[in-house]
């Protein structure tokens, strides 16, 4: 989420209170190569919205980086991708690869440019799906480019194959959190104190949300609740949604195990007598991945599987909406080694 601490059209106020009307709980700013938000004291609780401040870590063309937990910006000037990731890491903070896969748009480059990572072995974390970047790229012609600013939710149908695909491949090494982003500008122009804009931050934040499963209710103390958040995201107790397809909450996947051990999103464990668990708020199209395989689909409001092997587990489910099967919900991994 960008604000005009660098090149969005809206104040963090502004950005505030649109999360709010949508009905968002927490806002991750991450303007580029800029924690202005947070020197400027506005990081915190703005109403009923948590916004925290990181950093999209931006050199020229390539290998950008959401950063979080970092109090200093950080100067990436010489240094290679690995180098930066680990200069987040000597800091205290954490983060993810931005939009790593996106090869931009041909012909509309301010819409999405081509932002690929090029050391995906560094990481430990990545936008799996970039909304903006993410569709923009698949837009050719000026009439595509109408219908995903006017209407995302129709225009929008899956989470990119070849994204998942990498995330399965990495997470047989090592954990790798994946997270959605919206990277939203509300493109347009400031006027005086009005905004003339294509896709309002309003309009974004009803297509794609991280949902964070905190392990303490948040409390209006802003160190407490952006811990909260924070540790969830670093232990990818988190998934995936898409609130314009049906509203997510209620979602849940783990594991469990006959002696009452259990594991959620994120967890790692030596494979065992494990039964994989996916449950809904709604009958949906639900499907069980092992390394990117398929190995159990339902259509139903939950999922059992018990585990045959060793492997990287995840939940798809899509729902049928505006004429199309779309993604709906996409959660983080249980890895059973």
């Amino acid at each position: 989420m960008h604000s005009t601490h660098s090149d969005g059209t809206g104040t963090v106020g502004e950005i505030a209170r649109a999360a709010e009307e949508a009905g968002v709980d927490v806002v991750l700013l991450t303007d580029h190569d800029s924690l202005g938000a947070k020197r400027c004291g506005e990081e915190g609780w703005h109403g009923g919205v948590l916004v925290l401040v990181g950093e999209e870590v931006s050199p020229p063309d390539r290998n950008h980086y959401l950063a979080f937990g970092v109090d200093e910006h950080i100067d990436h000037r010489g240094l290679a991708p690995a180098q930066v990731v680990e200069a987040v890491r000597e800091r205290g903070g954490f983060g993810f690869a931005a939009h790593p896969f996106s090869e931009g748009s041909s012909r509309f480059r301010r819409l999405s440019n081509s932002m690929l990572w090029e050391d995906l072995g560094a990481l430990d974390g990545i936008e799996v799906w970039s909304f903006l970047s993410d569709n923009g790229q698949r837009v050719a012609g000026v009439w595509e480019a109408l219908s995903f600013v006017a209407r995302p939710e129709r225009y929008v149908t899956r989470a990119p194959e070849h994204n998942l695909a990498e995330w399965d491949r990495l997470g047989a090494s090592r954990r790798v959190v994946g997270i959605g982003g919206l990277d939203a500008h509300q493109f347009g122009r400031r006027i005086g104190g009005r905004v003339v804009r294509l896709m309002s931050y309003s309009r974004s934040f009803a297509q794609l949300h991280t949902r964070v499963l905190v392990t303490e209710q948040l409390t209006g103390e802003v160190e407490h609740d952006r811990d909260q958040v924070y540790e969830a995201l670093r232990a990818g107790r988190c998934y995936i949604a898409a609130p314009q397809v049906a509203a997510p909450a209620g979602f849940g996947f783990f594991a469990e195990r006959p002696d009452g051990a259990r594991l959620e999103m994120g967890g790692e464990a030596p494979v065992g007598s494990w039964t994989l668990h996916a449950l809904l708020p709604r009958p949906a199209d639900v499907r069980l991945l092992c390394d990117g395989d398929e190995v159990a689909r339902l259509q139903a409001p939950a999922l059992a599987h018990v585990a045959e092997g060793p492997g990287v587990y995840r939940v798809e489910a899509t729902l049928e909406t505006h004429g199309a099967e779309r993604t709906w919900i996409l959660s983080n991994p249980i890895y059973l080694r």
